[in-house]
C-alpha cells in the first residue's frame, strides 16, 4: 500500500513551453504565490525507473495493482483548519432547529430550565428553545441557510480562480465567518433573547453573515487541501518487493478527501454534541460562544502556512474563456429542433472545433490564448458538471439530517438526551467507516480486480440515501401510531410545557443515520474528489463551487416541499425523498455508465495552458502551432 511507496522525485514535464510555445506564465517564473518553504517534498513527481503504463498494465488479466502516493504533512494542517471550521459551523447549525422551533422555557418550567438563556434543563423531556416559531419555520430557516451557504461559493470560487487566489479568499472568508459568529452570540445573550423580535432580527443577520464566510471558505479549502500534492499522470513503479504497481493520482486524491472528510466529521461530532449539551444545561449564549472560540484558531494556522502551502496563482479570465470556447464550439451546431441539437452536440466532435490547432492562425479570436490540452480539460470539467446535475436529488435526502430528523427526535422518548445530539450518530458512523473503507474495502476491491470508480460510488451513495429515507418514514409511521396526540406529535405538550413523547426510544433512528453516513462516503466524498480531478487546474475552485451549488438547488426544491415538513404529512415527506433519491440514483447510472469507461482516459489528460498576455501569445502563434502536449 501507500506506506511501501517511496516519495516521488521531481521532474518538470514542460514540453509545452519548450517545444510548442513560449510560456509567459510558466511555473518556473518568479511567482509571489509560490511558497518559500513548501511542506511537500520537492522530489514528489518522479523516480528513476518509473514508466508510463501500457494498455496491458491498465486493463486485462495482467493489469497491475493501483496504489496511492504518500500523503504529505501539509494536507493534515489544511484539514485541521477545516476541522475547526466545521466544528464552528455544525456546532452552531445544530442549534438552529431548537432555537427557532421551540419557545423560551416558562419561568416555572421543567426542572433546570432557564427562561433567560433558553436552556431546557436536565429533565427527561426538557427541550431548549428561544423564538417559538414552529417546526415549519425552523425547517424553512435551515433550508434558507443551506441555500445561502451554497450560493456564495460561485462568487468566491470565481474570485479565487481569477483574482485573489485561494489563500487570500479563504482568509477573508474566515474574517466574515468570525463576524457572523459574534453576532449569533449577541442574539443569545439574556437581554436580547427575551425580546423575540429583536432576537429574531439579530439571529438572522448572524446567519446571513456567517453564511457569507462559510460559502467563501468551502470551495477553496476543498481545492487547497489536494493542491498540496503535485498533479501527475498514471505511473508504473517497481516496489522494493519487486512488485510492479501503478501510482494512481485518483486514488491519492480519493484518500486525501476521505481523510479530509474524516477531519470534517471529527469537528462536526465534537461541535454538535458539545453545543447540544451547552444549549440544554447552560443556554444558547454559551453554545454559540464556544464554536466562535474554536474558529478563532484558524487564522493562526493560515498565517503559519502562508509561505509553506503550495498555492496556484489566480489565472485571470479563465472562466470567460471556457464559456467562450464552449460557445465557439457550438457556433455551427445550433438548431431549433432539440433532437437534432442533441445529436450535433453529442457526436464526439464538439470540442474539436474549439481547439486552436484546428483553426487557421488568422481566424483565431484574440481571446483564444490556450492550447488543445486545455480544451480537453475544459471538456472534462463540463462532463463533471453534468454529473453534478443529479446531486440535488441526493441532497434532498441528506438535508433531512439537520431538519426534520432533529424535530422527529424531539417527539420520541429521550431519557435526558438532547434531541439534537442524536444526529451525531452520522459523523460517529463516518469516523468509524471512513478508515475501514480506506484500509479494507477499497484495497480489497482493487486486489480482486474490481475498479470501484467514481460513477459506481455515486450510484451506491444515492441508493443508501433512499434506504435511509425509507427507514425514517417507517419510524414516523410508528410515532404517529403511538403518540398520545396521534398525527399531531409535534404539537403535544404537558401543562408545564414539556413534550409528551411517543413511547419509542429515540435510538430507533440509528439506522437512518448510519445509512446516511454510508451514502456520504460514496456520494458526498466522491463529489469532492470528482470535482477536483476533472477540473482544469486553473478552474478547480469554480468546479468545486458548482458541485456545492447543487446543495443550493436542493434547498430551493426543499423549500417548495416544505409544507410536507409538518404534521400529519411527515410520512409522505420521507417517502417522497426516498423515491427522489432512488430515481436519481438509477437515472444517474443510466446516463453516465458510458462515461465510467473513460475514467482512466479523463484522469490521464495532459495539463493545458492558458496565456495571460494575449498580444504576446498571438505573436507566438504565428511561429508555432498550438497543439496537444504530452504532460
Amino acid at each position: 500500500m501507500a506506506t511501501e511507496i517511496e516519495q516521488f522525485s521531481e521532474i518538470q514535464e514542460s514540453s509545452l513551453t519548450e517545444k510548442k510555445i513560449v510560456a509567459t506564465d510558466s511555473d518556473e517564473a518568479v511567482d509571489p504565490h509560490k511558497p518559500e518553504k513548501s511542506l511537500v517534498s520537492e522530489s514528489y513527481l518522479w523516480q528513476l525507473g518509473d514508466e508510463e503504463p501500457a494498455e496491458g498494465d491498465l486493463n486485462g488479466p495482467n493489469a497491475l495493482r493501483r496504489v496511492s502516493a504518500p500523503i504529505p504533512w501539509a494536507v493534515y494542517t489544511v484539514a485541521f483548519v477545516e476541522l475547526c471550521e466545521r466544528f464552528s459551523y455544525y456546532g452552531t447549525q445544530v442549534l438552529y432547529s431548537n432555537f427557532v422551533n421551540h419557545s423560551l422555557p416558562q419561568i416555572n418550567g421543567p426542572p433546570g430550565s432557564n427562561h433567560y438563556t433558553g436552556a431546557g434543563g436536565g429533565s427527561s423531556q426538557g427541550v431548549s428553545g428561544a423564538l417559538g416559531k414552529g417546526v415549519e419555520t425552523a425547517n424553512g430557516i435551515n433550508t434558507f441557510n443551506t441555500f445561502w451557504c451554497y450560493c456564495v461559493p460561485l462568487f468566491s470560487a470565481w474570485l479565487a480562480d481569477e483574482h485573489w487566489g485561494r489563500y487570500k479568499t479563504i482568509c477573508w472568508s474566515i474574517a466574515a465567518a468570525i463576524l457572523g459568529h459574534i453576532i449569533l452570540v449577541l442574539s443569545a445573550i439574556p437581554p436580547v433573547i427575551t425580546n423575540t423580535n429583536a432576537c429574531f432580527g439579530v439571529f438572522m443577520l448572524g446567519v446571513i453573515i456567517m453564511g457569507l464566510g462559510t460559502g467563501g471558505f468551502k470551495p477553496n479549502i476543498s481545492a487547497l487541501v489536494v493542491e498540496q500534492i503535485p498533479v501527475v499522470n498514471l505511473k508504473v513503479r517497481t516496489l522494493p518487493s519487486g512488485e510492479r504497481v501503478i501510482i494512481d493520482p485518483t486514488i491519492t486524491q480519493s484518500r486525501i478527501y476521505h481523510y479530509f472528510y474524516l477531519f470534517i466529521n471529527i469537528g462536526a461530532l465534537i461541535g454538535q454534541i458539545g453545543m447540544a449539551y451547552a444549549e440544554k444545561y447552560v443556554g444558547f449564549w454559551l453554545a454559540f460562544l464556544l464554536p466562535t472560540i474554536m474558529f478563532l484558531t484558524t487564522p493562526f494556522v493560515m498565517w503559519w502556512g502562508r509561505k509553506r502551502y503550495r498555492q496556484a496563482p489566480p489565472q485571470g479570465s479563465v472562466t470567460s474563456k471556457a464559456v467562450r470556447a464552449f460557445m465557439f464550439a457550438l457556433r455551427d451546431r445550433w438548431h431549433w429542433n432539440p433532437v437534432k441539437l442533441w445529436k450535433r452536440t453529442h457526436d464526439g466532435t464538439l470540442w474539436e472545433a474549439a481547439k486552436p490547432s484546428n483553426i487557421p492562425v488568422h481566424l483565431r479570436p484574440a481571446w483564444m490564448t490556450f492550447d488543445d490540452a486545455w480544451v480537453d480539460e475544459v471538456r472534462r470539467g463540463f462532463a463533471a458538471c453534468a454529473v453534478f446535475c443529479w446531486y440535488p436529488l441526493y441532497w434532498l435526502a441528506y438535508g433531512q439530517l439537520t431538519n426534520n430528523l432533529t424535530s422527529q427526535a424531539s417527539t420520541m422518548t429521550l431519557n435526558g438526551v438532547p434531541n439534537d445530539v442524536v444526529n451525531n450518530l452520522d459523523p460517529f458512523a463516518l469516523i468509524i467507516c471512513i478508515p475501514l473503507c480506506d484500509a479494507f474495502l477499497y484495497p480489497g476491491l482493487r486486489k480482486m480486480g474490481f475498479q470501484f470508480t467514481a460513477i459506481k460510488k455515486i450510484f451506491v451513495g444515492f441508493i443508501f440515501a433512499a434506504i435511509a429515507m425509507i427507514w425514517s418514514a417507517v419510524v414516523q409511521y410508528y410515532i404517529y401510531k403511538t403518540s398520545p396526540c396521534g398525527y399531531s406529535a409535534n404539537d403535544c405538550y404537558t401543562a408545564d410545557g414539556a413534550i409528551r413523547a411517543a413511547p419509542l426510544s429515540v435510538w430507533i433512528q440509528t439506522g437512518a443515520y448510519v445509512f446516511i453516513a454510508l451514502s456520504e462516503i460514496f456520494a458526498s466524498i466522491t463529489s469532492l474528489e470528482y470535482a477536483y480531478s476533472k477540473a482544469p487546474r486553473n478552474m478547480r475552485s469554480l468546479i468545486q463551487a458548482i458541485s456545492l451549488f447543487t446543495n443550493a438547488i436542493s434547498a430551493a426544491i426543499a423549500e417548495a416541499l416544505n409544507p410536507l415538513s409538518s404534521d400529519p404529512l411527515l410520512i409522505w415527506n420521507y417517502g417522497v425523498f426516498a423515491v427522489l433519491a432512488g430515481v436519481g440514483g438509477f437515472g444517474f447510472i443510466w446516463q453516465f455508465w458510458s462515461l465510467d469507461k473513460e475514467e482512466d482516459e479523463l484522469n490521464n489528460l495532459p495539463e493545458g495552458r492558458v496565456m495571460a498576455d494575449e498580444k504576446a501569445v498571438m505573436g507566438t502563434l504565428e511561429a508555432a502551432e498550438i497543439g496537444p502536449v504530452k504532460g
